[in-house]
C-alpha cells in the first residue's frame, strides 16, 4: 500500500468514524501533493458534505465530475447537493444529463420527480414516479416517493399501499418506517406511528426528521422529557441549510417546554 492508499484508508475511516473534519484534513493535505487524484476529490466531497460545507463540496464535486464524466454516483452526489442547496435548476439539469446517457437510471427519474414534488408540481412529480416505476416496478425509490404524492393529494389509502409494498421490498429499510409512521401519525394512530419511528431511528440512528415525527409523537402523548431527547436529536443530527428555519422553531420549542418543566 503506498503512501496515497494509506491516506485514503486514513479520511475513509475518519469518515465512518463520524470524523468527517479529520477527513477533510487529510485530503486536502493529499491532494496538495496529488491534485489529480479523482480517487481523493470524490471522498473529499463526500467528507465535505457530510461535514455541512455544501458550497465548497459543490466546487470539488463539478471538477472531479468534469473529469469522471461516466461516474454517475458522482453526479447524483452533485445533484443531491444543488438541491440542498435550493440550485432546482442545476440538480434537474445532473439528472436530464444521466438519462439523456442512459434512459434506465430511474433513481434519475426519480430525483427530478423530487425536485417537481417540493416546488408542489404534483401532477409532474407523480409522472416521473410512474415512468421509474414502469421501468423498474421493484424500485423502493420510486414507491416512496409516488407514495408521498399520494399523501400530499389525500389519497391515504393509495399512499399507505405504496409505503407497505416499498417496505416489503426491504423490511430494514429506515425510510420505509419512517414513511408508514408519519402515514399513522397523521392519520391519529399514535401508537403505530410511534413503533414505525422508532424502528427508523435504530435502523438509522442519524435519521434526523425520524428524531422530528418521533419528538411529536411523544410530545402528543404528554411524554415531555422523551419529547425534548428527540427534539435535540434532531437538532443535533439535521445540519441542512434548507432545514434552518425549521431548527430555529424547535430550538424555541425546546425552549418552551424546558420552562414547562
Amino acid at each position: 500500500m503506498n503512501d496515497d492508499q494509506i491516506s485514503l484508508s486514513r479520511a475513509e475511516q475518519a469518515l465512518e468514524n463520524g470524523s468527517a473534519e479529520e477527513a477533510i484534513r487529510i485530503l486536502k493535505r493529499l491532494l496538495q501533493e496529488r491534485v489529480d487524484n479523482t480517487d481523493a476529490m470524490a471522498l473529499l466531497g463526500e467528507a465535505l458534505v457530510e461535514a455541512g460545507h455544501l458550497e465548497e463540496a459543490v466546487r470539488v464535486l463539478e471538477d472531479v465530475v468534469s473529469r469522471l464524466p461516466d461516474d454517475f454516483d458522482l453526479q447524483f452526489d452533485l445533484g443531491t447537493v444543488y438541491f440542498e442547496l435550493g440550485r432546482s435548476d442545476d440538480a434537474c439539469q445532473v439528472y436530464e444529463k444521466i438519462l439523456s446517457r442512459d434512459p434506465d437510471q430511474t433513481d434519475a427519474r426519480v430525483s427530478l420527480g423530487l425536485i417537481h414534488y417540493h416546488q408542489e408540481r404534483m401532477d409532474e412529480a407523480e409522472s416521473c414516479y410512474r415512468q421509474a416505476l414502469k421501468q423498474n416496478p421493484e424500485s423502493a425509490f420510486a414507491l416512496y416517493s409516488l407514495g408521498d404524492v399520494c399523501f400530499a393529494t389525500a389519497r391515504n389509502e393509495e399512499a399507505r399501499k405504496c409505503y407497505e409494498a416499498a417496505l416489503k421490498l426491504d423490511t430494514e429499510d429506515p425510510q420505509g418506517h419512517f414513511n408508514l409512521a408519519e402515514y399513522h401519525y397523521d392519520n391519529g394512530d399514535l401508537k403505530e406511528a410511534e413503533k414505525h419511528c422508532r424502528r427508523a431511528v435504530t435502523l438509522d440512528p442519524e435519521f434526523s426528521f425520524a428524531y422530528l415525527t418521533l419528538g411529536n409523537i411523544c410530545l402528543d402523548q404528554e411524554q415531555i422529557q422523551e419529547a425534548i431527547h428527540c427534539f435535540k436529536e434532531f437538532l443535533k443530527l439535521e445540519k441542512s441549510p434548507a432545514s434552518n428555519e425549521i431548527c430555529s422553531e424547535v430550538s424555541a420549542l425546546i425552549e418552551g417546554l424546558t420552562g414547562e418543566i
